[in-house]
């Protein structure tokens, strides 16, 4: 019950308390008492009296009720006005909207004070939320530098004659991490620079068919090593506006995930309808599949399941962070369904232009 109708109610009962109390006394008043005073005078008592206390009643007392909660009900919704205005804004503040900001009355009432003390939190979030993106762009910009030294030597020894079998392994698995933290760093910067709104995103017609086709071709080379069977059971033909290189990202990380999570000898199955003006895409894989409560995570950064625990897997958890991003920055919409042990299967919904 909201707290309108609390008020409200409480009000009508006020209201009602009050006529039953003015009732009473006026029946005392114009009753009780003049047929008390006219026994003491020995005259015969008046039978026009009650009634004419219950019309006065009935047509001033309910018309005054009905203008009362009327009334009340009014000056009750606009009172509350700024705690609505105030909802509305709390539920739009987030992570990726944090310059929401409310106007103030000015009047110094309660409402006007909470409105202030929203706008002061605001700025501080939004402060907080700056200082934060800006330390990891300057950490992943600072960390490149170092990290592209490193594996350039790491490359250099590699390609040098006079390194062992054991030292080239030793400096094949440093230039693998080396490697890994690259994409983590570059994973990063994308995430913080998308948040901040400096990602500038393409905007052209792009034939989904084909990208979905490209990715299928890169499965069946990921796949290889697990003996994966790779299939693309229908692929029709979809153009929507966007931008062809994230896309790309899109698919080819959501094509290397269901490959790593997979089952040796496992299937994986690609999928692209239409229907209307909406293109779907389904890529499934029967490897271990989620848990209820990863489902609600699996697109958080660095979140990684116990799939991905339990196995060598590589991988940061920023991959489908990164997929999340790309598909609201293109208006559609991704969601997992998993049968942990059967299949998982991440659905993509992107408007067809």
């Amino acid at each position: 019950m909201s707290i309108r109708i609390r008020l409200a109610s409480l009000y009508a009962g006020v209201l009602l308390a009050s006529l039953l109390i003015c009732g009473a006394l006026l029946y005392r008043e114009w009753v009780v008492e003049p047929q008390h005073e006219r026994a003491l005078l020995g005259l015969a008592p008046e039978d026009d009296v009650v009634v004419d206390l219950l019309q006065s009643v009935l047509w001033v007392g309910i018309p005054a009720i009905l203008l009362g909660l009327g009334g009340g009900w009014l000056m009750m919704k606009k009172a509350l006005e700024p705690v609505e205005t105030l909802c509305k804004a709390v539920s739009a503040f987030n992570e990726s909207n944090l310059s929401v900001r409310l106007s103030r009355t000015e009047n110094g009432d309660e409402f006007d004070r909470l409105t202030e003390v929203f706008n002061e939190m605001a700025d501080r979030l939004e402060g907080s939320f700056k200082q934060i993106r800006e330390f990891i762009l300057r950490a992943s910009h600072e960390l490149k530098t170092p990290l592209t030294i490193m594996r350039g030597e790491l490359e250099v020894i590699l390609e040098d004659q006079r390194t062992t079998d054991l030292h080239r392994e030793s400096v094949l698995n440093e230039l693998q991490e080396v490697q890994r933290l690259s994409r983590i760093v570059d994973g990063l910067t994308l995430l913080t620079k998308s948040e901040a709104g400096l990602v500038n995103l393409q905007n052209a017609p792009v034939r989904l068919d084909d990208l979905v086709r490209d990715a299928y071709d890169d499965a069946q080379i990921l796949a290889r090593e697990s003996e994966l069977l790779v299939q693309l059971s229908r692929c029709d033909p979809a153009q929507i506006s966007g931008d062809q290189e994230r896309l790309r990202q899109m698919l080819l990380n959501l094509v290397d995930n269901a490959v790593k999570f997979n089952s040796h000898g496992g299937s994986l199955m690609m999928e692209l309808c239409t229907s209307r003006d909406i293109a779907t895409l389904r890529i499934s894989n029967s490897g271990p599949g989620l848990e209820p409560n990863s489902l609600t995570r699996i697109f958080e950064p660095f979140y990684r399941g116990d799939a991905a625990h339990s196995r060598e897997v590589d991988g940061s958890g920023l991959g489908l962070a990164i997929v999340r991003w790309i598909v609201s920055s293109h208006s559609g919409t991704i969601h997992v369904q998993s049968a942990p042990g059967v299949i998982t299967t991440v659905t993509v919904h992107l408007p067809i232009s």
